[in-house]
């Protein structure tokens, strides 16, 4: 008897076959690898640090500013996101619970923020993060300036680098591949690497000459498109080559008319038995200007027809333009400054898009900036005695920024639709007011400054549907 019949008492079990189920092969276009694969021949599997090396990035870089400074366009659309998102910059709304030190705290930020220009730098941050990818904001002292000595020096991008033969010490695995910035063992940045001399600079420049700014002291503000991304790639990059076709193609549209133009007339037989005396071919010959001429019989006269800008030469512009502004979040007539046609309810839903975008990449200052610089501001300004005594812990504070707002295309339906958000307590003054750019304490304190002398010199301070007088103040002393 063998091992099995021993096992199993002389009886040999009945054999089980296992299902296998069939082997689905799924199909994606998208991953065949046929003929138009070669589309995607760069496609690559790295990760962004490492796909991005400094040289393809100052590459990028280089193109942007180069379009940025030769294309009408791009320098528009930078002037107008940075104006539309910055604009005069935001405003410090504070609330410590004393109302009164809020006001001192609050005036003595403007008064600082103005003499840094402060919206300006936002401005010119806005701009470099469109074009070079990313900004750099270093905390410094500045010794001229009266009061709180804080300052904002802005570094650009390619100063941020790598200093040649030296090696980044503490940095994770990848750290090697990210130009100019210091890890810790848990993948934070603990410090930047920034030259002492802008690498293009016309002066002498000393690559191994940096200086190592602490994480604490240096603002870097980028998209991060992927995890474990650590510097930026140009918000128009994707755009680029656009820019580039929309002007080769206007150049090519003027050269085609300019060649058109250029020949006045050719003179050629109709008739076979037309005289023709030797003529070196394509020779040009002058003609008199507001001259009326005569030819023998059997000859004339035509002109080259310009056929260009062609119908479709608005339509390519206006195309090209519209992808584009994609890539920026941007509607088309913000991109081209052009709202020909647009009609009310279309140009509402763009902006919707586009006012959404700018609400987020005012969260991302407000949290990666504003909020630090602030605190920076206060903790010198402490020591210095300009913040009133008796408040509370700066943790215990609450504050919020006000950005400028923008006019409705319909004032009254707005002020309508305020009205009942307001009747209904779906809304506050305080958000009413900060969607025009304004502070709700400052609005209504200068509102009861204006009623308080409507009533002395008994002027109406309500008014019927008709635009007549619907009451008269009345002051403390009586009728007015």
């Amino acid at each position: 008897m063998g091992l099995l019949s021993s096992l199993f008492g002389g009886r040999h079990p009945t054999p089980t076959v296992a299902h296998v189920p069939p082997r689905v092969s799924a199909r994606f276009d998208a991953a065949d690898s046929t003929d138009d694969a070669r589309h995607w021949a760069n496609a690559d599997y790295f990760s962004l640090d490492g796909a991005l090396t400094p040289v393809k990035r100052r590459t990028m870089r280089n193109r942007a500013r180069y379009e940025r400074l030769n294309n009408s366009y791009l320098a528009g659309i930078c002037e107008t996101v940075a104006n539309e998102t910055i604009g005069t910059g935001p405003r410090l709304q504070l609330d410590t619970g004393d109302q009164a030190a809020d006001r001192v705290i609050e005036r003595q930020f403007f008064d600082w923020s103005w003499r840094i220009d402060f919206a300006g730098k936002l401005r010119t941050m806005r701009q470099s993060k469109m074009i070079d990818g990313e900004a750099f904001a270093q905390f410094v002292t500045n010794p001229r300036l009266d009061g709180v000595q804080l300052d904002l020096r802005l570094v650009e991008a390619e100063m941020v680098t790598t200093p040649i033969g030296i090696m980044l010490p503490n940095t994770t695995p990848e750290g090697s591949l990210v130009d100019g910035l210091e890890f810790d063992d848990a993948g934070n940045v603990i410090a930047y690497k920034v030259l002492k001399t802008h690498p293009g600079s016309n002066f002498r420049v000393d690559f191994f000459a940096f200086n190592r700014v602490p994480a604490e002291n240096m603002v870097h503000w980028f998209t991060q498109q992927r995890p474990a991304q650590n510097r930026g790639v140009s918000e128009v990059a994707p755009a680029l080559r656009l820019f580039a076709n929309m002007r080769r193609y206007t150049e090519a549209v003027i050269a085609a008319a300019e060649t058109a133009a250029d020949f006045a007339a050719f003179i050629h037989s109709t008739s076979p038995a037309a005289a023709v005396d030797e003529v070196t071919p394509f020779e040009s010959m002058e003609i008199e200007k507001r001259s009326l001429v005569t030819l023998p019989e059997g000859w004339s006269v035509s002109q080259l027809r310009s056929e260009q800008p062609t119908s479709t030469y608005a339509m390519f512009k206006r195309e090209i333009l519209n992808e584009i502004a994609r890539c920026l979040q941007l509607p088309y007539n913000v991109a081209a400054l052009d709202s020909s046609s647009y009609n009310y309810a279309s140009g509402r839903m763009d902006h919707a898009v586009w006012a959404k975008t700018r609400n987020v990449v005012r969260d991302e200052l407000e949290r990666l900036l504003l909020d630090r610089v602030l605190v920076a501001w206060l903790d010198e300004a402490a020591l210095l005695g300009i913040i009133p005594a008796n408040l509370p812990p700066v943790v215990e504070w609450n504050w919020s920024w006000v950005w400028d707002g923008n006019e409705h295309v319909d004032p009254s339906k707005e002020a309508s639709a305020a009205e009942t958000r307001l009747r209904t307590n779906t809304t506050t003054l305080a958000h009413e007011y900060s969607k025009q750019g304004k502070n709700w304490e400052t609005e209504l304190r200068q509102r009861a400054a204006e009623l308080n002398l409507a009533r002395e010199l008994g002027l109406p301070t309500t008014f019927a549907p008709d635009g007549s007088p619907a009451a008269v103040a009345q002051d403390s002393g009586g009728d007015a």
